[in-house]
């Protein structure tokens, strides 16, 4: 399995977590929620989805509404398949949450982590955002050697494009080190408050005062929303 498309259905099995979705609403909500899937197509997310109810962590069922099975009928198509997530699959999504190894400090794979950072516990949460502080700080280090070596060679706007990169690399370093903060806050908070071992824990969602500026409730750091796609979502 490739990274991309092992990041793939990890974001579609988190969706199908919340709720059950066909097709075309979860290419949606994957160009929408995470921007890191704005450019792919129904040829991409279709094998996903077949592999994953090949593997039994998903089930296809017919769409909920007799009127919606009625009308494509009628017009000649199929009616639209939802898929559901299984028992089998939601244990297969929680061990990927529990994951937190080097790749998921990468850029594609983290930007997917982070987004369903509120099904995440906190320890989880806290390593996958040192190890990719971590790994920033290291790229860091690298630009700027690679910058002191190559300055003397470089026409200006070369250089303001490396310095351009580096400061966009201490800006996310920055948020990370907010985020880390403000995780271990709330761990110490809850530790610190009487009955805190009866606490909801952060595998319901609870953020430990997760600053919201940059952050788009629940998701990745803000972008563009792609358009949705007008193409009907059919079996194939």
């Amino acid at each position: 399995m490739s990274r991309r498309s092992g990041i793939l259905e990890f974001a579609v099995l988190g969706l199908l977590r919340e709720a059950p979705m066909h097709g075309y609403e979860l290419r949606k909500r994957l160009n929408t929620s995470l921007g890191i899937f704005r450019a792919f197509s129904y040829g991409t997310l279709y094998p996903c989805l077949k592999t994953l109810v090949a593997n039994g962590w998903l089930i296809e069922e017919p769409g909920s509404a007799p009127e919606d099975a009625l009308a494509a009928s009628l017009a000649g198509r199929r009616a639209k398949i939802v898929y559901r997530l299984t028992a089998e699959g939601k244990e297969h999504f929680e061990e990927l949450l529990s994951h937190t190894g080097p790749d998921t400090w990468e850029d594609e794979h983290f930007a997917a982590r982070f987004a369903f950072f509120g099904q995440t516990e906190r320890e989880v949460r806290m390593r996958v955002l040192e190890g990719r502080r971590s790994r920033l700080e290291e790229r860091l280090e690298k630009m700027r050697a690679s910058l002191a070596r190559t300055r003397e060679r470089l026409d200006d706007y070369t250089l303001e494009l490396q310095r351009h990169g580096m400061e966009s690399v201490e800006r996310e370093v920055r948020w990370l080190n907010e985020l880390i903060e403000s995780e271990r806050a709330g761990r110490d908070q809850r530790r610190a408050s009487p009955g805190g071992s009866a606490q909801q824990d952060s595998t319901s969602g609870e953020t430990g005062g997760l600053p919201r500026r940059g952050v788009a409730s629940g998701g990745t750091p803000p972008g563009g929303d792609t358009p949705p796609d007008p193409s009907d979502d059919t079996t194939t």
